[in-house]
């Protein structure tokens, strides 16, 4: 298996920079997955892409990845890094399967990771600091994507938080979980 590294924070903060200068660092061949969308009449959105599109170095390849996630980790090199950025588009572009789609997407999701023998470094935004959302999806969104944090966390290699324009890394800072702790998700 390859190394298998998760970059949170909050938006703004350094991620997915951090995330490129880390895949840099790994001297690999990189694909950049992009779970993101274009929307033409979004013209802010389209900003944001166009910023991470430009700051990319021109040999790593891209690959537009909104659903099938699974299926482009599973078919990764061993002599390659994906970057995957991020996970909470890919949560946004789920949001509409039930509950049971959702875990099978998910458990499908996570045996993927743990076989795949290509370097992965994951982008998440970290949501539910704050306010609980008012709406029922907004709600979703912020627990699905938390509980995927979590349970990527739990194995990964390393888990960096990106706040402030400053890293931590939460391998060496923290401790994870106790098993019969993360076994209640």
């Amino acid at each position: 298996m390859g190394k298998v590294i998760l970059i949170t924070g909050p938006a703004r903060s350094g991620k997915s920079e951090w995330a490129e200068y880390l895949a840099k660092q790994l001297g690999k061949k990189v694909v950049y997955v992009a779970t993101a969308t274009e929307n033409p009449a979004d013209i802010e959105w389209q900003k944001r892409i166009r910023s991470h599109q430009q700051r990319r170095p021109q040999n790593w390849a891209t690959l537009a990845v909104p659903i099938e996630l699974s299926a482009t980790l599973a078919d990764a090199k061993p002599d390659s890094c994906l970057l995957v950025d991020s996970l909470g588009t890919w949560v946004t572009n789920l949001l509409d399967q039930d509950e049971v789609g959702w875990q099978n997407t998910i458990t499908e999701f996570l045996e993927t990771v743990q076989l795949v023998a290509a370097d992965m470094l994951f982008v998440a935004e970290e949501v539910g600091w704050g306010v609980i959302p008012a709406y029922p999806i907004g709600r979703q969104f912020r627990d699905r994507l938390g509980s995927l944090v979590r349970q990527l966390g739990a194995v990964c290699d390393t888990v960096y938080l990106v706040t402030g324009g400053h890293v931590l890394n939460l391998s060496v800072l923290g401790a994870s979980l106790p098993k019969e702790i993360d076994d209640e998700l």
